[in-house]
């Protein structure tokens, strides 16, 4: 095999150990923090839907260049720069979202990727080749994407309480209402498969058929967490507050539904950014020219799932751990409302096209349930250091890339590269 393949393969899987120390915080951070699982279990669970997202629907046709930030006529004309690119910008993203995840820090695995891409093709290909536009908009994300999930998730909270938590018989009222709670997320992250990791797929399903799919999908897993609420035991003689303990309970079980269909969805549409540049290394190798999109074959995103399984089970906890339990007290409740309101922002920016990115959206969302609680429920302590790690992820992942994209340019013709 090439060595640059063989090299290639190997930064693909550290990309992907990467994206799961750092980027599946946003499937499970939010159940572990409110203890609806533990930190083992949320490791088991999410490595699961996290593989299975990633082999079973993750882009087996994908973008060499994502989020076209390379103007793809420059690329293809200078196919060899772009091999180089291409490792560089693994090396890079990788080596920052370690960097971040040692430290704790939840930033953008997409983000990353495109800093470094950016990064490698104003020394590689000119000032020009780089789509200045696109990365206007990566950065007008950084506002937009957390204020409208925790915009979203505040008004949850609100609706939560008002329709479960503050009602006179709020057990009653779990039992009846979880279900439907249920069926909401699951229906959403449904759509966001639908849109983010299906439209690669070769899968001939129409949108009735695509959205029939959805429904059946959503209710048999909402009559399966109301079989779980109801088993949930219930004192009836306690006192109020003791009813809203059982009923945190009960919405432990709608949290870990919300987080199975996140971390599902998160594989599917992650693991791009591990097998986009892999990708693009492969169709040089083989052909020699730079195609706008190839086929990745099913081992390599396979490579991927089991990269993102091994770095959440590895480093994972350090995030989890800041966004879970640091910037607020989460209950299960609270968890469930960030979840489903990262879930609805995720899918109206699918739609309108809009560059988010999921870390982003799911901090914001915590953040919006925890201003429900009173500004004093924040630790802004903790929000300024995220919030500074998000400013510093693009000129990080370029700079790096830039540094590796001459180290690798120097050596690899001397080693049997191209």
């Amino acid at each position: 095999m090439d060595l640059t393949l063989i090299l290639a393969l190997a930064l693909g899987l550290y990309m992907a150990w990467a994206i799961g120390a750092n980027d599946v915080a946003n499937a499970m951070a939010t159940s572990v923090g409110s203890r609806s699982l533990t930190l083992a279990q949320a490791v088991v669970v999410a490595g699961i839907l996290e593989f299975l997202g990633a082999y079973l629907f993750g882009a087996n046709v994908t973008q060499t260049i994502r989020k076209g930030i390379l103007d793809a006529n420059a690329a293809a004309a200078s196919p060899d720069l772009v091999l180089y690119g291409m490792l560089a910008a693994l090396t890079s993203a990788a080596t920052w979202l370690l960097l971040a995840s040692r430290a704790g820090w939840p930033v953008s695995t997409t983000h990353s990727i495109v800093g470094a891409i950016a990064g490698f093709g104003v020394v590689a290909l000119g000032i020009d080749a780089v789509n200045w536009a696109a990365l206007s908009s990566i950065l007008a994300s950084w506002v937009v994407s957390p204020l409208i999930s925790g915009t979203i998730a505040f008004l949850l909270l609100i609706l939560i309480r008002r329709t479960i938590l503050d009602v006179e018989h709020p057990i009653e009222a779990m039992r009846r209402i979880g279900p439907l709670y249920v069926l909401a997320v699951v229906g959403v992250m449904g759509l966001v498969t639908l849109f983010k990791g299906l439209k690669h797929v070769d899968l001939e399903l129409g949108a009735v058929e695509s959205l029939l799919l959805i429904a059946v999908l959503s209710l048999a897993v909402s009559f399966v967490a109301a079989y779980f609420i109801r088993r949930v035991p219930v004192d009836r003689s306690a006192d109020h507050s003791q009813q809203f303990q059982t009923v945190e309970r009960m919405f432990a079980v709608l949290n870990v539904a919300s987080a199975c269909a996140v971390a599902f969805a998160h594989g599917s549409n992650d693991v791009a950014n591990a097998v986009g540049p892999v990708a693009a290394i492969l169709s040089i190798v083989e052909t020699g020219t730079l195609a706008a999109s190839s086929r990745v074959p099913a081992w390599i995103l396979a490579l991927g799932g089991v990269g993102i399984v091994v770095g959440l089970a590895t480093y994972g906890y350090r995030v989890i751990a800041t966004v879970g339990e640091r910037i607020t007290e989460l209950t299960p409740s609270r968890g469930y409302a960030a979840q489903f309101a990262a879930a609805i922002t995720i899918v109206l920016a699918s739609k309108l096209a809009l560059p988010i990115s999921t870390t982003h959206v799911l901090v914001g969302a915590v953040l919006g349930v925890g201003l429900a609680r009173g500004i004093g429920a924040l630790d802004f302590r903790v929000v300024g250091t995220i919030a500074l790690s998000w400013i510093v992820t693009l000129p990080m992942g370029a700079g790096l890339a830039i540094l590796f994209f001459y180290i690798y340019s120097f050596l690899l013709p001397f080693v049997g590269g191209p």
